[in-house]
């Protein structure tokens, strides 16, 4: 009984020095960000494109304010300008006439909030994916599920790949960037591997194709996000910009990036 009465007590003490302790981060006042991939998906006309405009929040808040109200528009060098109308309050701002001209070169406005931002970039093609190569032996203790995705990278040309792989089991896609410095004219793949993944589930792959300037932009953005970028808490060693550019006030710079890639799907069934 002594016993039982020590651990009781040793109990209440250990759990009533327990404080709470607030961390008090500091805040800035909000930045929009600019979400505008462009996808034209082979196979497609690729006239509906849309825009998602969106606004910063402090770290803890885990809601994402829509940026209502904007003008956004895309021209191209043909004379072109295809306007995006927001879609309710949503922050998604649709377009349904859309031209995609592989290499075209396209200039994005947005003007929001009294500020004008723009952005150019060319639509850049993608070879399509030859086929997808799994493997049951993967991971440290050889019991992850692998997927290769084969593609056949044209010779004597500078191409960068962005890739997306989406299942059901993680709640934000596997993102991966590669570029042909030394596979050039090779037949080389994307890769993922899930250890939860099981006979039945469906992995849809997508391959983009995208510039040197993403490519770069990307590649830092995966780089500090991952295990070896630190936590949550680890000062970045530097501010992740993309292509757009506040022209009204160049040191309110938003966030994300204007995008235009051909795009090939591949819907994997595992076996």
């Amino acid at each position: 009984m002594k016993k039982i009465i020590s651990i009781f007590l040793i109990f209440i003490f250990i759990t009533s020095c327990e404080d709470v302790i607030e961390v008090n981060l500091n805040e800035t006042l909000p930045r929009l960000v600019i979400d505008a991939g462009i996808n034209w998906f082979k196979g497609t006309p690729g006239n509906e494109q849309s825009i998602s405009l969106s606004l910063t929040a402090p770290f803890f808040d885990d809601n994402v304010m829509p940026a209502n109200g904007a003008i956004v528009s895309i021209s191209d060098t043909n004379g072109n300008i295809f306007d995006f109308t927001e879609d309710g309050n949503t922050g998604i701002y649709r377009n349904s006439n859309f031209i995609p001209v592989i290499d075209g070169t396209y200039t994005l406005s947005v003007a929001y909030d009294n500020e004008f931002y723009t952005a150019t970039e060319s639509l850049k093609s993608v070879v399509p994916i030859d086929f997808v190569e799994q493997r049951d032996d993967g991971g440290f203790l050889g019991e992850d599920i692998e997927l290769k995705a084969f593609y056949t990278d044209p010779a004597n040309i500078e191409n960068y790949y962005f890739f997306e792989f989406i299942s059901d089991i993680p709640a934000i896609p596997t993102l991966e960037v590669y570029e042909d410095r030394f596979t050039d004219g090779n037949q080389i793949f994307g890769f993922y591997t899930e250890e939860d993944l099981e006979v039945g589930d469906e992995v849809t792959i997508r391959n983009y194709g995208v510039s040197e300037q993403f490519y770069n932009f990307m590649f830092t953005l995966l780089l500090q996000g991952s295990e070896e970028g630190g936590g949550p808490f680890e000062t970045q060693p530097a501010t992740v910009r993309g292509n757009c550019i506040n022209e009204t006030n160049p040191d309110n710079f938003p966030f994300g990036y204007f995008r235009l890639s051909e795009v090939d799907q591949v819907v994997y069934t595992i076996q």
